[in-house]
């Protein structure tokens, strides 16, 4: 049952492949960051509260999360401007924000 559900959100399981433990390390960072920067700071009220803030750090982990190897820049890289007020974007009921210029 448990399977069928986590298949349903795009999950899949994969098995690490034969002679090759350092593939478990990256899978073993990604679950901590899901539970230190989403799952440990939010209550859940169910399967389909749970699927939508997994989804929605999805989408902030893919497309706005600064990261210190690309010199603390999104995946999706952003033109730097230099002018104007901030306007902060609340993630995740405001757990994680979004800085943008206005």
């Amino acid at each position: 049952m448990f399977i069928r559900r986590v298949r349903s959100i795009g999950i899949r399981d994969r098995p690490t492949s034969a002679r090759s433990p350092w593939q478990n390390a990256y899978a073993e960072r990604l679950i901590g960051s899901i539970r230190r920067e989403c799952v440990d700071h939010v209550v859940v009220f169910g399967e389909r509260h749970l699927r939508h803030v997994l989804l929605s750090y999805m989408n902030y982990y893919n497309e706005t999360r600064a990261r210190l190897s690309s010199d603390k820049d999104g995946p999706l890289s952003r033109t730097v401007q230099r002018a104007g007020g901030f306007l902060r974007l609340p993630i995740l009921g405001g757990l994680h924000h979004e800085y943008i210029r206005i």
